[in-house]
C-alpha cells in the first residue's frame, strides 16, 4: 500500500496502525506513475484518517482486498487538520495524475472537490462515499441506508437497557449523521416508548473535530452515563472510540458504528462491552468499484446499500449479544419488516 500523504492521527491504538502503514511503504505519486503496466486505485481518507477503527478503516479494508484479489496497486492519502476544499482538490488531482483509476473520496466532505476534479479527468472514474449530490458520467455515488441499521441498534438498545435511558452521540451535526440519530431514536421508541433517548452532537460544521478527537466522545458519553444511560451508541468516527472507552469502563453497553468495532484490534481492551455495531459495507463498496473499473464496466451514478442487500446491518460477533436470544429475535423481526416495507425508517429526527 502506498501512502501519498502521511500525517499523524490521534486516538486509541493509532500507533499500532501506523506500524502497518510503515510496513506497506511510502511512495510519492510520481513513483506510482513511473510503475508500468499495472492497475492502480486510490482512496483519500475523511477526517480522522486511517486508524479511526471505523469509517476510514473500513474503506482501507476494501482497498487492501483489491490489492490482494485483483492485483491492483493501492494508494491512500491522508487529510490534514482544518484543510480546505482546495486541499482536497489538490489531493484528488495528484491521485488522478498518478494514473489511479478509480479515485475514491471517503466521505461527503469530498463532494465539491470531486465535482471539480472529475470534470478534468473524464477517463478516470471517481467514487464518493456518503454523498449523492454531485453527479457526472464518471462519478459513482456510494451511499447507504444508515438509518435502517441504526433502527436495529435502537431495537437492541431498548431491549437491553435496565435504566430506561440510552444515549446517542453524533460526531458533527450534519444531515448524514442525523440519519443515524433518526433511525436509532425511532427504533428505541417503537420498541419501548418508555425508554428515554439522550442525543448529543460533539461539534457543529464547519468544525469537524467531532469526527477526529476521542476526548470529545469520551466526555459526551460520560455525561450521558452520569444521567443514567446504560447503552451509548456513537456515530462519530475516531471520536467514537472515546465514547466506547468511557462506556466500557463504566461497565455499560456501547454500540459501535461503520465497522464491527468488537473486532477492531485497537479497541480490544473494551470489546466485551461493545454489544454490537451498526455496520456499513464500505469495504465492499470500495472493492466493487475498483473491480468494476478493472472489468471495463465502471460503476457510475447512485449505488445504494441497504438492509435488503446487507449493505447495512448489525454485527453479531460479540458472544454476549448472540446469547440475548430475545434481543436477536426482536432485531431480526425488525429487519424483516423494514425489508418488507412494513416499517419505514425516518432519515431526520
Amino acid at each position: 500500500m502506498r501512502r501519498i500523504t502521511r500525517i499523524a492521527t490521534v486516538g486509541v491504538a493509532s500507533a499500532a496502525l501506523a506500524l502497518t502503514a510503515t510496513a506497506c511503504g511510502n511512495k510519492s505519486s510520481s513513483d506510482a506513475a513511473s510503475d508500468s503496466g499495472e492497475s492502480r486505485a486510490a482512496i483519500a481518507y475523511d477526517v480522522g484518517g486511517r486508524g479511526d477503527q471505523s469509517f476510514n478503516d473500513a474503506a482501507y479494508v476494501g482497498l487492501a482486498k483489491a490489492e490482494k484479489d485483483l492485483k491492483v496497486k493501492g494508494n491512500d492519502a491522508e487529510p490534514s487538520d482544518g484543510e480546505s476544499d482546495a486541499d482536497k482538490v489538490q489531493r484528488l488531482t495528484e491521485l488522478a495524475r498518478a494514473g489511479n483509476n478509480p479515485v475514491i473520496g471517503v466521505g461527503f466532505a469530498y463532494a465539491p472537490a470531486i465535482k471539480k476534479v472529475a470534470e478534468k479527468f473524464p477517463k478516470t472514474t471517481f467514487g464518493i462515499i456518503d454523498d449523492a449530490s454531485v453527479t457526472g458520467k464518471n462519478i459513482a455515488n456510494l451511499v447507504f441506508n444508515e438509518e435502517q441499521g441504526s433502527y436495529l441498534a435502537g431495537v437492541a438498545a431498548a431491549k437491553v437497557t435496565k435504566t430506561k435511558t440510552v444515549g446517542f452521540v453524533g460526531g458533527v451535526e450534519t444531515p448524514l449523521i442525523k440519519k443515524f440519530q433518526a433511525g436509532f431514536e425511532q427504533g428505541v421508541k417503537e420498541t419501548d416508548p418508555s425508554v428515554k433517548v439522550l442525543s448529543q452532537y460533539l461539534t457543529q460544521p464547519p468544525n469537524y473535530d467531532g469526527f477526529s478527537k476521542p476526548d470529545l466522545g469520551k466526555a459526551a458519553a460520560q455525561g450521558q452515563l452520569d444521567k443514567k444511560a446504560d447503552v451509548v451508541y456513537a456515530a462519530a468516527g475516531l471520536a467514537g472510540s472515546g465514547s466506547i472507552e468511557a462506556t466500557s469502563k463504566a461497565g455499560k453497553w456501547a454500540i459501535g458504528v461503520d465497522s464491527d468495532q468488537y473486532a477492531q484490534k485497537g479497541l480490544a481492551a473494551y470489546k466485551d462491552q461493545i454489544l454490537t455495531s451498526v455496520t456499513k459495507d464500505v469495504s465492499d463498496s470500495v472493492y466493487n468499484l475498483i473491480k468494476s473499473v478493472q472489468d471495463g464496466k465502471p460503476q457510475t451514478g447512485e449505488i445504494r446499500y441497504g438492509l435488503d442487500k446487507d449493505g447495512v446491518g448489525l454485527a453479531d460477533s460479540n458472544p454476549a449479544y448472540t446469547k440475548l436470544t430475545d434481543v436477536v429475535a426482536a432485531v431480526e423481526k425488525a429487519k424483516k419488516e423494514i425489508v418488507d416495507g412494513k416499517i419505514t425508517v425516518k432519515t431526520t429526527p
